[in-house]
C-alpha cells in the first residue's frame, strides 16, 4: 500500500518512528532539499489537499474533522471555533473572546427543540424564529440570552463571508435584557470595611488599592506588574495596553498609596497580585472568585472589582475632572462610554451649582 501511495504521490516520504507513529514528509517540487511535514495521516479525508499544498511549498495546519452532521448548526459551530482559534494564534482575536463564544455556542447547540432534539442537529439554514425561541426560553437569564444571540450573529456573519451560509438569520433579533444599573459602585464605607478586614500588607489590600488607583479591569489587573513601570518627569508611572478590544493605551502615575501597598506584600512575582499559591491568576474568572471571597470576609455583599472602577469614575467626575480626563483613566475611546459611569455624579454637581445660584433668593 505504501508503495502505491508513493507512486501516486511523487516526493512523498513515509518514516516509521521508534514510537510506532508515522512521519510523512513531502519534497517541495523544484527544491530537492526542502521537505514539509504533513499534519495529517494517509487516511485523513483531506490528505490529498495537504499533500499538493506541501508540493507547492505551503504547509497546512491540522484540521480536525467535525463529527457533526454536515450543514448543521453544530457543524458550522465547529468550523467557526476553529477559525477563531487561528485568529487568536495570529493575534487577531483574544483568548477571552474564544472562550466566551465557545461556551455560548456550545450551550446553543445543546438547547433542545420542542420535540427534544438538540439545536446543534438542526440545519444551519434554520429561520430566525428558531433562534428567537432559544432567546425567549432563556429569558430568566436575559443577559446571557442576548450574549448567545450576539455570538451566533457573529458566527453567521463569518459564515456568510466564508461561503457557508447565504443569510444571517440573527440579523434583526432584538435584545431582551434591561439593565438594572450593573455593578454596584463601592462607597467610602465599603472601602473602610474592606481595608479593616484586609489591612496593608495583605494581597487583598493590594488588589483593592490597585483597582482604586488604576481603575484597571479584572482581566488587566491580573497581569499588571513591575515590568510595566517606568520613570517620566521625575515620577514613577504604570503603562499598559488593556486586553479589551478597542480600549486605549493607559499611562497613570503611581500614587504613594499604590507604591506603599506594592512594597508591603511579602510575596513578589511577575505580577502584583498573586494567588494563595504565590502564582499569577490564570484568568479573570478565577481572580473575580478570589476577590468575591475577600469581599464576603469583609461583610460586603454584591461588591465586585467592576464596582470599584465605577466608584473611581464617579469620584473623578465629582472632583471636576473633564470628560477626556476620565476617558484617559478608564481607557475609553468614546465619550458616551465614560458617560455611563459619570452621568449621575455630573448631574449632582450641576444640581449643586444650580441651587447655589438661588440660595439667597427672596420669596
Amino acid at each position: 500500500m505504501v508503495n502505491d501511495v508513493r507512486k501516486n504521490y511523487p516526493g512523498l516520504t513515509i518514516e516509521t518512528l521508534k514510537s510506532g507513529k508515522q512521519r510523512i514528509r513531502v519534497r517541495v517540487e523544484g527544491f530537492p532539499n526542502r521537505k514539509i511535514r504533513l499534519n495529517v495521516g494517509l487516511d485523513h479525508p483531506k490528505f490529498s489537499e495537504h499533500y499538493w499544498s506541501a508540493r507547492a511549498g505551503v504547509g497546512l495546519e491540522f484540521e480536525p474533522e467535525s463529527t457533526a452532521v454536515r450543514q448543521s448548526i453544530k457543524w458550522l459551530t465547529d468550523k467557526y471555533l476553529l477559525h477563531l482559534e487561528r485568529m487568536v494564534a495570529a493575534g487577531q482575536a483574544s483568548k477571552l473572546t474564544l472562550r466566551q463564544r465557545k461556551s455560548l455556542l456550545t450551550r446553543l447547540c445543546r438547547h433542545q427543540t420542542d420535540e427534544g432534539d438538540r439545536y446543534g442537529e438542526m440545519s444551519l439554514n434554520a429561520p430566525s424564529s428558531a433562534f428567537v425561541k432559544v432567546r425567549d426560553a432563556r429569558a430568566a437569564t436575559s443577559a446571557e440570552a442576548d450574549n448567545m444571540m450576539k455570538a451566533a450573529r457573529s458566527m453567521y456573519r463569518w459564515a456568510c463571508d466564508a461561503g457557508y451560509a447565504d443569510i444571517n438569520p440573527l440579523v434583526g433579533i432584538k435584545k431582551i435584557h434591561r439593565s438594572k444599573g450593573g455593578a454596584t459602585p463601592w462607597t467610602a464605607d465599603d472601602l473602610r470595611k474592606f481595608k479593616t478586614r484586609h489591612p496593608l500588607g495583605t494581597m487583598a489590600h493590594l488588589a483593592l488599592t490597585l483597582h482604586m488607583f488604576t481603575a484597571a479591569r479584572s482581566n488587566d489587573a491580573i497581569w499588571l506588574g513591575r515590568k510595566l513601570e517606568f520613570e517620566s518627569h521625575g515620577a514613577r508611572w504604570l503603562g499598559w495596553q488593556p486586553r479589551k478590544r478597542g480600549a486605549a493605551y493607559v499611562e497613570i502615575p503611581m500614587v504613594p498609596h499604590l507604591r506603599e501597598a506594592i512594597a508591603a506584600v511579602a510575596r513578589i512575582g511577575e505580577t502584583y497580585i498573586l494567588s494563595e499559591h504565590g502564582r499569577a491568576f490564570k484568568n479573570a474568572n478565577s481572580y473575580r472568585m478570589w476577590l468575591r471571597k475577600r469581599c464576603d470576609e469583609a461583610g460586603l455583599e454584591n461588591r465586585s472589582s467592576h464596582g470599584i472602577r465605577k466608584a473611581v469614575a464617579e469620584l473623578l467626575a465629582e472632583e471636576g475632572c473633564s470628560e477626556h480626563q476620565i476617558m484617559a483613566v478608564l481607557s475609553h475611546t468614546q465619550p458616551n462610554t465614560s458617560a455611563i459611569y459619570t452621568k449621575g455624579a455630573e448631574r449632582r454637581a450641576m444640581a449643586a451649582l444650580a441651587i447655589q445660584s438661588i440660595r439667597d433668593m427672596k420669596w
